[in-house]
């Protein structure tokens, strides 16, 4: 299997430590899926400020762990599952970086289930749907048993997904929000994706990470020697 997955990141460096109060917030909420948002978890207000060279954006109080390997600046939320209700429809900006850099399964956050024709990844298209080049993805990867779950439990799901087992993968880029320099400061404008060498990226503020799926084959989750 050839995986390229460069720079470092700080999100690895905390994964015992997420895994453990993930184990608690399954016990207090349920089956919820390991990147979604809790209540709880609300964004810093830590004011977004120029770079010393003003060639992009900082924290005020900025900290080793607000950015990552490729220099980008991440929304700095604390990561505290079981914190209130769980908020499905968001993605928990750090956990979900985790899950990509460290190939977790996104719902339980255990390994994803990886075999010598690659890592399992289930995407919310059909086959038809899917890029004669690299497909590019904020969904993590999932385990086998967490894939077929999902399946039987997601409506949308069961209309239209595809699962890929995928051999070569790169981090592509990040979305977020864009900021813009202004006469009194740093002012979001917009919101997207940047690839990692777009122009803009010192001027993005990440929220979630995209991978380059590059080169995968469809499988059917069935068949247990795919």
């Amino acid at each position: 299997m050839n995986v390229r997955v460069d720079g470092k990141t700080s999100a690895r460096e905390t994964g015992t430590a997420l895994l453990g109060a993930r184990r608690s917030a399954q016990q207090r909420g349920g089956s919820v899926p390991y990147i979604a948002r809790w209540s709880g978890e609300r964004d810093s207000s830590m004011p977004v400020v120029f770079r010393r060279d003003r060639r992009g954006i900082a924290y005020a109080d900025e900290r080793f762990y607000d950015r990552d390997g490729y220099g980008v600046l991440w929304s700095r939320t604390p990561s505290q599952p079981g914190r209130g209700t769980p908020e499905y429809g968001k993605v928990h900006s750090l956990r979900q970086r985790l899950c990509m850099t460290d190939l977790r399964c996104q719902v339980c956050g255990g390994p994803a289930d990886r075999n010598p024709n690659g890592v399992l990844w289930l995407i919310d298209a059909g086959p038809q749907d899917l890029p004669h080049g690299p497909e590019h993805t904020a969904h993590p990867p999932v385990c086998r048993h967490c894939a077929c779950r999902s399946l039987r439990a997601c409506p949308h799901l069961r209309v239209e997904h595809v699962a890929l087992r995928v051999r070569t993968f790169t981090p592509y880029g990040v979305s977020g929000a864009l900021f813009h320099a202004t006469s009194s400061g740093p002012r979001p404008y917009d919101a997207g994706t940047v690839p990692l060498a777009d122009p803009r990226l010192p001027w993005l503020r990440a929220g979630q990470l995209l991978m380059s799926l590059d080169d995968f084959t469809v499988i059917d989750l069935t068949d247990l020697a795919a």
